[in-house]
């Protein structure tokens, strides 16, 4: 992607990059902690990211809305630079529990918006880093499709 972008004159000012973070394989049965997610995600985009870059908003790619949230914050917290912007752009980790207790019904629509402004404001703690995981929902599970293309 890096390449190709520089192959192509692509002003890196105006661009924002959307990955995935770097976990272990869905499949493959191990665990990372947030601190080991924050290690390898942030140095492995220090090796080919350039400073210019703004900001990076990362997918949640299956995980957990609190692991999403989790990780964020991680690496926002790590010691490594860091010389572009690390946000979200979560689509099922942000809005999975709102979906939830909404439940297509006019009656959940407050239980929805309270969800989802819940989820909304872990994350932006998150991206600065001051996320307390004591703070959220006590249960989270994957959000994680199998055969989905992430």
């Amino acid at each position: 992607v890096v390449s190709a972008l520089q192959r192509h004159g692509v002003v890196w000012e105006g661009c924002l990059l959307k990955p995935n973070m770097v976990v272990p394989g869905a499949e493959s049965g191990k665990k990372a902690t947030p601190e080991e997610v924050a290690q390898y995600t942030v140095s492995t985009l220090a090796r080919v990211l350039p400073p210019a870059l703004p900001g990076v908003t990362f997918l949640s790619g299956g995980l957990s809305e609190v692991q999403a949230t989790e990780y964020l914050n991680a690496m926002n917290r790590c010691s490594l630079p860091r010389p572009w912007k690390l946000t979200f752009s979560y689509a099922r980790a942000l809005q999975s529990s709102a979906l939830k207790a909404w439940g297509g019904k006019d009656a959940g629509i407050a239980a929805g918006r309270r969800a989802f402004m819940h989820r909304a404001k872990m994350n932006s703690l998150a991206q600065l880093g001051r996320y307390n995981r004591a703070d959220d929902d006590k249960e989270s599970r994957s959000l994680y499709v199998a055969g989905h293309s992430y």
